[in-house]
């Protein structure tokens, strides 16, 4: 694998292994020596069993060759199934804090087009430990071995295999550079093409609708045939000079044959050192031509190694925070200044303004006005360049996600359901969730008399994009997923963008349902229907608060857009002031 192991996480993982590879190891050891086993075997035909025409002797030689053989076969799969395991257990130990990073990075860097490469990653890591590949490496250090024994034969058996060692091992050289840059370029390109793809499998309807679908094409066509070209000329340098290596081994094999014979004509060497020199320097030769064969599966899983370390170290684990109390009573928003993920331009600055338990506030305001980036810093998924969002006076920060999110229900702009049961979707996918709580968020949301209407009722299954439900549906269920077990801070961003008239009236009553309980709810709306649940309002406009105070008098300071009156703003007794 890629060079000396730093402190990463892959490094660790792989150290975690070591035991297995001090066993590889071991048994590499054993078996390059069971591989002299064929020279041997016939040095002592050639030199032994014919002069003296002993049958008991060739019988015996063949029974111990046998043996070896067997020996060499079961130490060779038990060595490949050892690496199998190995890359499996890297797997199992890293897939996790893989898919993490996966999540977290648009989320901090704000790039979507690494999509799932991470994950491909590991994936070729995987793959090439459990192939061919590494037995290959563990050989090559046999290499000298094989050489100093040809040596032993007759110096001129040894120089011979040594440059046939040195003329492939050049090879394995100008192959690592011939395929760097094709291997690279292929890799980046795989990601572009993945992400067409992506996208015009999401907008399949757009694509079709207005005529789209062939020009879009073209633009696959491009990028599939730059990939295709890329893959092509990595395949052909490996694939060339593998084909190059294993013409030029064979030529060595009868070079060394041809070299005993003469030898063997001056009386230097006997007719068993002919064989025996031919096969000892094949074999020598063996993991070079094989190492080159999977050089192009090496050099890919060097890159996606260092992809994946430099993402890793990006982004380190997050640790636990100490576990903090229920959150009850008070949210409040701090002198709020937000960018988007990968972006310097603050969309959203100094927005403050609290709310009590029980309260709740709808955010109006123009398109592009910082609306949908303030919520998702309420609920944690973006953090503030400044300012702190906090919940009963501990900053978000101060809670782990997982923590976090059982107290928060939050409802995106763009609805996104995943495969699986109404149920499991609407239960969050938590273990052993209880029926109960899943009804009682299905009603709070007033979805209930809609699923049991279903073919399957909670059972009914439903894909990653919610094909079997429409976009109105898809969103009630989603508002019962941000209601489930009641948690404190409910955030909805355009909950009612595909719902019907009976959709708004559901959706005013579970607003009003989680204040009644004690709740904190947000709301994003367009329409004024949306926020008819909420008792105080906030006005965004270009990343400021215009406005923020009881609902009936900032919507009337709005709406008679009276220039000399102040903007409204609550104060500590839950009055108002201009």
């Amino acid at each position: 694998m890629p060079a000396p192991l730093r402190q990463t996480e892959l490094g660790e993982a792989l150290r975690a292994c070591r035991s297995a590879f001090l066993g590889v190891g071991a048994m590499s050891l054993v078996i390059n020596i069971l591989y002299l086993t064929g020279s041997f075997f016939m040095l002592e035909i050639y030199d032994r069993v014919l002069p003296s025409r002993s049958i008991p002797t060739l019988v015996g030689l063949m029974i111990l060759a046998a043996v070896l053989y067997m020996s060499q076969g079961l130490l060779d799969l038990i060595r490949s199934r050892i690496l199998v395991r190995v890359g499996s257990a890297l797997d199992e130990m890293l897939s996790a804090r893989v898919y993490d990073v996966v999540i977290r990075v648009p989320l901090i860097t704000g790039s979507r087009g690494e999509g799932i490469e991470p994950v491909r990653d590991l994936d070729n890591i995987r793959s090439f430990l459990s192939g061919m590949g590494p037995g290959a490496l563990f050989d090559l250090p046999w290499l000298p071995f094989y050489i100093a024994i040809c040596f032993a034969f007759h110096p001129l058996l040894g120089l011979t295999a040594l440059v046939g060692a040195v003329i492939l091992i050049s090879l394995t050289v100008v192959t690592e550079y011939l395929t760097q840059a094709p291997a690279r370029r292929a890799s980046s390109l795989a990601v572009r093409r993945q992400d067409l793809v992506s996208a015009s499998r999401r907008n399949a309807e757009v694509l079709v609708a207005m005529g789209m679908a062939g020009r879009v094409g073209k633009l696959w066509n491009e990028s599939n045939r730059a990939y295709i070209e890329s893959n092509q000329q990595t395949s052909d340098v490996s694939g060339g000079l593998g084909a190059i290596a294993k013409v030029l081994r064979m030529t060595l094999q009868s070079a060394v044959l041809g070299v005993g014979a003469y030898l063997a004509i001056n009386q230097q060497a006997t007719a068993g050192i002919i064989i025996a020199g031919s096969i000892l320097s094949a074999r020598a030769l063996a993991p070079v031509d094989l190492a080159i064969a999977h050089w192009k599966g090496f050099v890919v899983a060097r890159q996606s190694w260092k992809r994946l370390n430099t993402l890793l170290a990006k982004l380190p684990p997050v640790s636990t925070p100490t576990l903090l109390h229920d959150p009850s009573r008070r949210m409040s928003v701090e002198s709020l200044t937000i960018t988007p993920p990968g972006q310097q331009k603050a969309v959203v600055q100094d927005v403050t303004f609290a709310l009590e338990a029980g309260h709740g506030v709808g955010i109006i305001g123009p398109s592009g006005s910082g609306k949908s980036s303030l919520v998702r810093a309420l609920v944690g998924v973006w953090q503030p360049l400044r300012g702190k969002v906090r919940l009963d006076g501990a900053a978000l920060d101060q809670w782990s996600s997982e923590t976090l999110g059982v107290h928060i229900g939050y409802l995106p702009q763009d609805v996104e359901l995943f495969a699986g049961t109404i149920a499991q979707n609407i239960s969050r996918f938590e273990d052993d969730a209880g029926s109960d709580h899943i009804i009682a968020a299905a009603k709070e949301a007033g979805v209930h008399d809609l699923i049991i209407g279903m073919g399957d009722g909670y059972d009914t299954q439903i894909d990653d994009r919610g094909s079997v439900l429409s976009a109105g549906q898809a969103q009630r269920i989603a508002l019962a997923r941000a209601l489930y077990r009641q948690p404190f801070l409910v955030v909805l961003d355009e909950p009612n963008s595909n719902l019907d008239s009976e959709g708004d009236e559901a959706l005013t009553r579970a607003v009003l349902s989680v204040r009644a309980r004690g709740g904190v709810v947000v709301v994003v709306a367009h329409r004024p229907v949306g926020i008819a649940g909420v008792d105080f309002v906030l006005v965004l406009k270009d990343g400021r608060a215009q406005a923020f105070g009881p609902k009936d008098a900032v919507l009337d300071q709005v709406l008679k857009r009276t220039p000399s009156q102040a903007p409204v703003k609550i104060v500590a007794d839950g009055g108002t002031k201009s």
